[in-house]
């Protein structure tokens, strides 16, 4: 049983009621759509699986991938999601490494769309639909700016899937701006 978006949604709402998590959620989710279609995989799987990627943070932050793990499991997700999921944590929160195409795009998109839109909020527009990889790139520079973002967890994912930084930024600015004002 391959869940549906209207179930993920469901059950993410069951453990979250964050709107920041909530487009944090969708803007991973929307980074792995556009992956996806990129490499010809099914991108309501990748989709499904990017909504869902942080389920048990809001509720568990100290315990972050283990209880989403849980989580799924007890909602009888397959063992290919649940092990997607928990990848996107490794090193951090999880010793569960990247092997897919799919963990390894998720491990790369999760920190890199936060810091992505962090860009876009503190331009005039407020908007990706304007923000290029260089405006993206200045600020990458700026280690006070998006402290919280991990550069080094997004630089390894970029390593991993074999892209340049900068094609992993603007292909993610590209799936953000389907989404994002």
């Amino acid at each position: 049983m391959n869940p549906t978006r209207e179930e993920a949604e469901k059950l993410w709402r069951q453990y979250n009621d964050d709107e920041g998590l909530w487009r944090h959620a969708q803007a991973v989710e929307a980074a792995m759509r556009h992956f996806a279609d990129k490499a010809g995989e099914d991108a309501d799987r990748w989709g499904v699986i990017g909504l869902v990627h942080d389920i048990d943070y809001q509720q568990y932050p100290d315990q972050h991938c283990s209880m989403a793990k849980q989580i799924l499991e007890q909602a009888g997700w397959p063992e290919d999601y649940v092990r997607a999921v928990v990848s996107h944590g490794w090193g951090i929160c999880s010793d569960v490494e990247p092997q897919s195409l799919l963990e390894k795009t998720l491990f790369a998109v999760d920190e890199l769309t936060g810091f992505i839109q962090a860009c876009a909020l503190v331009r005039p527009s407020k908007s990706v639909q304007d923000l290029e990889v260089s405006s993206v790139k200045k600020k990458w520079k700026t280690a006070a700016f998006a402290a919280g973002v991990n550069r080094q967890v997004i630089e390894k994912g970029a390593v991993m899937l074999g892209l340049e930084l900068d094609t992993l930024i603007g292909e993610t600015i590209i799936a953000l701006r389907k989404v994002l004002p």
